[in-house]
């Protein structure tokens, strides 16, 4: 009768556990769907400051653009620097590999940059780029580009993502 009851109870606990087992990727799922959803949303932009655009000169040489934004409010606030280099509304539309994008790094040193293309615009991702800045305090970031193409036309706008 003791064996008995031990096996049941064996049978009954390993029987709890499966389940336990079976259910906790699907009890989880919810939580991390919430969780994923919240940081998604925290990474999408609110806002768009842009800055002033230049023509993006297609003669080979390197050009330095700056990116400066300010944090004027009482909070701290998260931003990202972001260029495009836009086509003209007509084309010939840009394609990545008609610029080179390169960004200074904390060290001096340039980088590359990938970029992007959607509908003839390139574009820098946003999500590396993401700083906090506290209340009064200035983001700087210097890109370079060098035109490939000598045929590519358009124009390059600087512009910082509030989230």
């Amino acid at each position: 009768m003791h064996s008995t009851r031990l096996k049941a109870a064996f049978v009954a606990a390993a029987l709890t556990l499966a389940g336990l087992a079976a259910a906790g990727p699907a009890v989880a799922a919810p939580t991390a769907t919430v969780a994923a959803a919240r940081a998604q949303q925290a990474s999408v932009p609110v806002d768009f400051v842009d800055l002033p655009t230049s023509a993006l000169v297609a003669d080979g040489e390197q050009h330095q653009v700056t990116v400066t934004y300010r944090n004027d409010t009482s909070a701290d606030r998260t931003v990202a620097p972001q260029l495009l280099v836009e086509s003209p509304d007509a084309g010939p539309f840009l394609t990545p590999s008609d610029v080179v994008v390169e960004q200074r790094t904390a060290h001096g040193c340039w980088r590359p940059v990938q970029t992007a293309s959607q509908t003839g615009t390139l574009f820098t991702d946003l999500t590396g780029a993401q700083r906090t800045l506290h209340p009064g305090g200035t983001l700087t970031q210097d890109y370079r580009i060098t035109v490939v193409d000598p045929d590519a036309q358009g124009t390059v706008q600087p512009r910082i993502a509030r989230y």
